[in-house]
């Protein structure tokens, strides 16, 4: 049944609803960061799709600011990872401090090394992000439709049927078979859905300043500084001297945080100070997410489903990620005939994910945040002593890949399949269910983001193009196993997301591996994983 446009009277005396009525398969509402990648790998993927955001252009004041590992590898995927690596700035260390005086550097790339092609943390803020996918869009014909924003939703059995206008009062009609809500912590989307926002907002004021001329940090490094009462956090953005500062200034309820008081703040506490800055803002902290991540065709990715405290660098990666798996899960409905529980997947995967994250920024914000007498006395009588130590062993810890891999958004494990865990006893395996091990050859081939098979070590070639045959899918040899999470002698089912769907040992039953073909011809879909 195809949705019936919403009556003339909810639009307004000011409203002029276009005649014409735009239709696509998916339809993109906000283009932040998440919205924006989602449309860059639906296009990337063949999807048809329309974006949307009732804003005028990309934001200029960006509270997000890192790319980690995970993010890198999607944007190589996407063919975009080189103009990222051109335009971002390189934070190789990490340099803790207490008041003004730094403490040893800890490493980010001698972590991240064999583990990824992208170790370390690259700067490159949100906007810049957004302007970055804005063009890769429109070199390939795509474009954002500015200045809409989201003003009524209906779902019919078919489809989505949306509103969207803006401030002119050009009102835009939409059919779209589902809708992503990725418009942020205020998402209308997740509001006209009904669908609960729950958690808690810190009472403290957070402030973020875009600052040049910065004096009193360790220059090329990521800086994190304690005092009694306050913390600083930094990101280097490249040019010397210039660093996005973020802190917490504690003020009496409902007094405004000025940036002559920040700055007073900073340099009393920290020894830093800075020339000018192109930007100033405050917000408060929330951690809060979505009681669900769908409505029937209706889905929320990024702030809308999830927000929580920057500290850790992970949030806009999560979005990314969100946008990423959604974008597959999608095309493997819309173009390789996938059931309807492919979508389901999305939610039993990222909601898990949000969760933890949030539990775990909220609890780490929550200790380096607290104002209690005995959070001070931890903070200006241990942290000093410790701190130092521990710049000097943790490069030597033993399960340090296995920390940065935390931090990169590395060691995110899914459960392939509903009764995965049941049948595992809650034990997550070392490849299915995580995203494919770096073999330093072998993300070439996750570029066609389409569902591969892998085989690893020594196999026979007539084997190999049998097994193509039979399963219709695209087979990638590597003799040489150079990760010790793949094994010789095995075959590794993958996802187009590089999430491990199955591993079997040769010979294999491939043939149930069969998915639906990206050249249109259906065949069988996959099996459940076994992780």
């Amino acid at each position: 049944m195809t949705p019936q446009p919403e009556p003339r009277p909810e639009q307004g005396p000011a409203e002029t609803l276009s005649t014409d009525v735009l239709t696509t398969d998916v339809l993109i509402v906000g283009a932040g960061p998440t919205g924006l990648m989602l449309a860059a790998c639906l296009q990337r993927l063949g999807v048809r799709f329309l974006i949307a955001d009732r804003k005028h252009g990309p934001t200029r004041e960006s509270r997000a600011l890192a790319l980690q590992a995970r993010s890198l590898e999607i944007y190589d995927q996407l063919g975009l990872v080189q103009r990222v690596l051109e335009q971002a700035a390189v934070a190789p260390a990490i340099a803790p401090g207490y008041r003004d005086h730094p403490f040893a550097t800890v490493s980010f790339g001698e972590l991240g090394k064999g583990v990824t092609p992208f170790p370390g943390i690259h700067v490159l803020e949100q906007s810049r992000n957004e302007r970055l996918l804005v063009a890769a869009l429109e070199e390939r014909g795509d474009s954002v439709l500015w200045g809409h924003g989201l003003l009524g939703l209906e779902q019919g059995e078919g489809g989505v049927t949306a509103r969207l206008g803006g401030g002119d009062g050009d009102v835009r009609r939409v059919e779209a078979r589902y809708l992503v809500g990725a418009d942020g912590a205020s998402s209308t989307v997740r509001e006209l859905s009904g669908i609960p926002f729950d958690g808690v907002t810190n009472p403290d004021t957070f402030y973020v300043a875009d600052a040049r001329g910065v004096t009193g940090l360790v220059e090329d490094a990521v800086n994190l500084r304690f005092s009694a009462g306050d913390f600083l956090l930094t990101f280097p953005q490249g040019a010397v001297g210039h660093h996005r500062l973020i802190g917490v200034v504690r003020t009496p309820d409902g007094e405004q945080v000025t940036e002559d008081e920040t700055r007073r703040t900073v340099g009393r506490e920290f020894g830093v100070g800075y020339r000018d800055s192109s930007w100033f803002s405050t917000y408060r902290v929330h951690h809060r997410v979505a009681a669900r991540f769908r409505s029937g065709r209706v889905f929320l990715a990024g702030d809308a489903a999830h927000v929580h405290s920057p500290v850790g660098a992970q949030g806009m990666n999560t979005g990314l990620q969100d946008a990423h798996g959604l974008a597959c899960a999608l095309a493997d409905v819309l173009l390789r005939g996938s059931g309807d529980e492919r979508l389901d997947r999305y939610e039993a995967e990222r909601r898990p994910v949000a969760l933890r994250l949030v539990r775990t920024t909220d609890r780490l914000f929550s200790t380096i945040t607290a104002d209690s007498s005995l959070a001070r006395v931890i903070r200006a009588g241990v942290l000093p002593r410790l701190a130092p130590l521990l710049g000097r062993v943790l490069p030597r810890l033993a399960r340090r890949a296995k920390l940065y891999e935390y931090v990169s958004q590395i060691r995110i494990h899914y459960w392939m399949s509903a009764d995965a865990r049941r049948r595992a006893r809650g034990r997550r395996g070392r490849l299915v269910g995580r995203r494919l091990a770096w073999n330093e050859d072998n993300f070439a081939a996750l570029r066609s983001v389409d569902w591969q098979i892998h085989v690893y070590g020594a196999a026979d070639q007539s084997s190999l193009a049998r097994m193509g045959e039979e399963s219709g899918l695209p087979v990638h040899h590597f003799e040489t196993v150079r990760n010790p999470r793949l094994r010789g002698g095995q075959a590794v089912l993958v996802r187009p997301d590089g999430f491990v769907q199955d591993a079997r040992k040769l010979p294999a039953a491939v043939a149930d591996w069969a998915v639906h073909s990206t050249r249109g011809r259906t065949v069988r879909t996959p099996v459940p994983g076994t992780g």
